[in-house]
């Protein structure tokens, strides 16, 4: 088995890498593995010689496209970054996957969707993005073959990289009120969590699109509150505001909705991921040495 990982640097890819050091650690005694881990330096997505010659060189069975422009606001004032590497990158990976019959699994986002819905989104509801970073991801599901794995998730946080529960932690330590939206909801996701099944689903080559998300659904207020509380902090120094009451207020359009139902894993009565709360309470902990 040979499993290639774009993006590997990154606070989901680098978990990814742990789950399929982990898998290839447990199946020692059988056929040997090889994984491939590939930051920006080894493989510019958007440079498309750059990724033919990485992936036919190495001669996958499977690739992890977890490489994206990630930074939801400067993809508004660099669209041409956002769609060269979310978009066209993603059109380059496809293409040197097919040269090789690998089957490729793409890492996307609850931002292809424009938040208006009352329910939460399944995979088979219209994607509607209202940023530039949701159409550059949106662009770049549109790029891979109907065989391929597309996995999207939202508002996901690590013990890697930046996110908001490592913001969070860093203004409690300031001792002052914390002000955070209370009209956006969403699926808060550990990236632990995220990346296992993840990993599953693309070394079992399941074709289609999956929402993946840790259970349940709160804001960016009830999440800073669940934070404090973990940390053993006073939730009360939170305030809740309004999306209009950012200021400065954020370049790209947020979803007010962003919640992902997990339709597709439930009813194929795949184990889902554990409710945010549990998830976001061991995150703390490991990332205050609690």
């Amino acid at each position: 088995m040979r499993v290639l990982v774009t993006g590997a640097e990154g606070q989901v890819g680098t978990e990814i890498v742990a789950q399929l050091d982990h898998r290839a650690a447990e199946r020692r005694r059988g056929p040997a593995w090889r994984i491939a881990a590939a930051g920006r330096e080894e493989i510019d997505v958007s440079r498309r010689e750059v990724v033919l010659a990485a992936v036919v060189g190495f001669e996958p069975d499977v690739i992890i496209h977890a490489a994206a422009f990630t930074d939801v606001d400067a993809c508004e004032s660099a669209p041409e970054r956002a769609f060269a590497v979310n978009a066209l990158g993603t059109r380059h990976v496809a293409e040197a996957a097919r040269l090789v019959s690998a089957h490729v699994c793409y890492m996307s986002t609850d931002y292809v969707f424009d938040g208006h819905s009352e329910r939460a989104y399944t995979e088979w509801d219209r994607p509607n993005p209202l940023s530039v970073y949701g159409l550059s991801k949106l662009a770049g599901e549109q790029e891979l073959d109907s065989g391929a794995t597309i996995v999207r998730t939202s508002w996901v946080s690590g013990r890697h990289g930046r996110n908001i529960v490592k913001t969070i932690l860093r203004l409690s330590a300031a001792g002052s009120t914390l002000r955070f939206v209370d009209d956006q909801r969403g699926s808060p996701t550990v990236s632990s969590d995220l990346a296992a099944k993840l990993v599953a689903l693309a070394l079992s080559r399941r074709p289609g699109i999956f929402h993946v998300t840790n259970q349940g659904e709160t804001t960016w207020y009830g999440l800073a509150r669940a934070v404090l509380r973990h940390a053993g902090l006073d939730p009360d120094r939170v305030e809740p505001i309004a999306t209009a009451d950012l200021d400065p207020p954020r370049p790209a359009p947020r979803p007010i909705n962003s919640v992902l139902d997990n339709a597709v894993l439930r009813l194929d009565g795949d184990e889902l991921l554990p409710r945010w709360e549990v998830s976001i309470g061991r995150l703390v902990e490991a990332l205050t040495g609690d």
